[in-house]
């Protein structure tokens, strides 16, 4: 039986008149009394008496009214069970080299407000993989940088940062207010493992393959390379603020395009909730209309 219809014939039961019952549910009294026959067809017999000063039950519409109101109790419980779980769920928002953190508690208090049974957990990627936990299905979404393959991933641009490059305090360079990546060639640059997406790898390598340096797989590591072995490499600018310390100094460059924040998730997985922290990421960061690129 249409619940919809049930809660027709309760709303005309409980009023004992037609016109009554249309007002309460907010319909036009046409449709009403249709749903009212189809039930009464479905069902193969007359539950209410049409009279000039309203309707009454049959004594088959007494058996259903009770009936009726104990499953749309039944059905409304349901609803609330799920949405309860449903609220209660946890999304894990992956995250790469720091990618749109900034927005972060923006969001949250938004998400809080609108969802309070909501949790939102961080997962911290390692920069060797740029998918910031979506191939391992780690992560619900990502907060990540382009460029890397994208196949199988719907991604958002979120905006752009530029980059710096971590020098030694005492280098000649880390007096500069500003270097050209050109600059850099030749010298030893810490750079990413082998097997690392293609794009990415070469995106923050920015050199030559047969140039030396340490390979790294975290932002520590290559901040360490810099401290101990003396190498230089390239960082988004945030790093400058996230990971200032004696004895390492960050200046911005130019030569190399900037890191492009995106906001990603796999293709094939829909999901309501994962749809509301992912518009919360978007309106966080201004961008009004949520573009695919590749």
């Amino acid at each position: 039986m249409d619940l919809r219809a049930l809660r027709c014939f309760v709303a005309v039961a409980e009023e004992g008149h037609f016109g009554r019952a249309a007002a309460r549910l907010h319909l036009a009294q046409p449709p009403l009394s249709r749903r009212i026959r189809d039930l009464e067809a479905d069902l193969g017999c007359r539950l209410l008496e049409r009279m000039p000063t309203g309707a009454r039950l049959t004594a088959a519409g007494e058996v259903l009214l009770a009936e009726a109101r104990d499953l749309l109790a039944r059905s409304e419980r349901a609803r609330e069970r799920v949405r309860a779980v449903e609220s209660a769920r946890e999304v894990v928002l992956g995250t790469v080299a720091g990618a749109g953190l900034e927005a972060g508690p923006a969001v949250l208090a938004v998400l809080r407000d609108s969802h309070p049974a909501l949790r939102v957990r961080l997962h911290e990627a390692p920069l060797t993989d740029p998918s910031g936990g979506l191939r391992g299905r780690r992560v619900d979404l990502a907060l990540t940088r382009l460029p890397f393959d994208t196949s199988g991933l719907t991604v958002c641009q979120l905006g752009t940062e530029s980059l710096v490059v971590a020098l030694p305090a005492d280098d000649p360079l880390a007096a500069r207010p500003r270097l050209h990546i050109r600059e850099l060639t030749g010298r030893p640059r810490f750079r990413l493992p082998a097997g690392t997406d293609a794009q990415w790898r070469a995106y923050w390598f920015a050199a030559d393959e047969g140039t030396p340096g340490p390979v790294v797989a975290s932002v520590e590591e290559c901040l360490h390379a810099v401290a101990w072995d003396g190498v230089a490499g390239l960082l988004p600018a945030g790093a400058a603020r996230r990971h200032a310390r004696p004895g390492i100094a960050f200046v911005p460059v130019d030569g190399h395009p900037p890191s492009r924040i995106v906001l990603a998730r796999r293709a094939d997985a829909p999901d309501r909730l994962v749809d509301t922290v992912a518009a919360a990421l978007i309106d966080a960061h201004a961008v009004p209309v949520p573009d695919s690129v590749s």
